[in-house]
């Protein structure tokens, strides 16, 4: 069953939305099921590996350090917004940073932190190369950039995950 139907719950939920946003009738049925088993083996497919966490632990200490980052980041944007966008000290602009992690689950989370922190925008991911590159409101310094992914969240998230 689990190799026919991978994710029951999601091709379940499938049909039925497919089901609601067309006429109801054994053609759609028939349609909308073989969409959802399609899905399901593609979800299937896309899933990463489960997470092991080496220090569970320090899950607390990221969620302490982003959530200080996302505060300081709203005021820093505020500020931003507030003197416009004429201000001399205003400048964005895309950086590309070199990442040392290799774990899908740890780039996720990742991604999750630098996309919910005003003022920053997770753009693109090369996973052969490992390279990211982030719009940032305002960019002072590629290096600084670098340095700041790296110590802060990167460090965390390789004792975290690897």
């Amino acid at each position: 069953m689990n190799r026919l139907i991978p994710h029951p719950v999601l091709s379940a939920a499938l049909v039925l939305v497919w089901l609601l946003l067309t006429a109801f009738s054994l053609g759609h049925l028939l349609l909308g099921g073989v969409i959802a088993l399609v899905a399901g083996w593609v979800v299937g497919h896309m899933h990463p590996p489960r997470p092991h966490f080496r220090r569970w632990w320090l899950v607390p200490r990221l969620l302490g350090i982003v959530a200080r980052d996302v505060v300081r980041s709203n005021i820093a944007v505020a500020r931003i917004l507030i003197l416009g966008p004429d201000h001399p000290s205003y400048h964005s602009g895309f950086i590309e940073l070199n990442l040392r992690l290799r774990d899908p689950n740890a780039i996720a989370v990742l991604a999750l932190v630098l996309t919910a922190t005003p003022g920053t925008a997770w753009v693109e991911y090369e996973r052969r190369d490992s390279r990211l590159l982030l719009h940032v409101l305002d960019l002072r310094s590629d290096a600084d950039w670098q340095s700041l992914i790296r110590d802060r969240y990167e460090a965390l998230l390789m004792e975290i995950f690897e």
